[in-house]
């Protein structure tokens, strides 16, 4: 310490830091804990229509994307990030192995508006042939009086 005239020289200010360290630790937490994912991120132009049925959150999603990205196919579990397959026959795997671990899941088949309804149709045969009992075909809602 330096001495000035006869008197020491106090320190500068000092900032308590430990509660800060709590309050970063909670917000930390908070944001994992908060932190939602979509587990199918395609971007797809859906057709519309009038009536309005609520999906169930965790069920099994097949997206097929707009013919322009080359009608790509991608599978979740509804819980996971989605991948592409390639084949049909992927398509039958995968629901035949969700199937297994969970007899009534639910799929949901998210197709562009311009997507080949042979494409369309080829999913759902893959879905029946796996045993899916419940299919939802995710649209978008005409609000009432447009």
């Amino acid at each position: 310490m330096a001495v000035i005239r006869g008197r020491e020289k106090k320190g500068g200010g000092e900032i308590f830091t430990a509660s800060m360290a709590d309050i970063v630790f909670l917000l930390i937490v908070f944001f994992v804990l908060t932190y939602n994912t979509e587990v199918d991120r395609t971007q797809v132009d859906l057709p519309e229509t009038w009536v309005r049925t609520e999906v169930p959150k965790k069920a099994a999603v097949i997206s097929i994307s707009p013919p322009d990205q080359g009608e790509v196919i991608r599978v979740s579990t509804g819980e996971e990030m989605s991948l592409p397959v390639s084949t049909i026959e992927e398509v039958v795997t995968f629901a035949s192995t969700v199937v297994a671990q969970d007899p009534e899941k639910e799929f949901i088949i998210k197709a562009d508006y311009g997507v080949h309804y042979e494409k369309i149709d080829s999913v759902l045969d893959a879905l029946k042939q796996s045993k899916v009992k419940i299919i939802y075909l995710l649209s978008q809602q005409k609000t009432v009086g447009t």
